[in-house]
């Protein structure tokens, strides 16, 4: 898969792995909130899901980095163009609570 120069697994790649880091952590953090180990108490709205989406975003840099070492333009492309589209829904979705503070 790495050896592909190809912008549609550009874009797979860069929808699916956040998807994917952002459903492990999100119900790992869960996980670890029924056991009592985490808590939400102090923290600001929404926090968990902002900071998780977030982290879940950048793990596109990874790919990208690979694929820049590799010279494969078509496929940064790709990368480049889900992680923005995941920034402006992040923006949009989130951008209220980030205001009020």
């Amino acid at each position: 898969m790495w050896e592909k120069n190809n912008i549609v697994v550009g874009l797979g790649l860069g929808i699916l792995l956040p998807l994917l880091t952002f459903i492990v952590l999100y119900f790992g953090y869960n996980q670890l909130e029924a056991a009592g180990i985490v808590s939400e108490i102090g923290f600001s709205p929404k926090f968990r899901e902002r900071t998780t989406s977030i982290i879940a975003i950048c793990t596109n840099l990874i790919p990208l980095n690979i694929f820049q070492k590799r010279r494969a333009t078509q496929s940064m492309r790709g990368i480049v163009l889900s992680t923005v589209v995941y920034v402006v829904i992040w923006v949009v979705y989130f951008g209220q609570y980030i205001m009020q503070q």
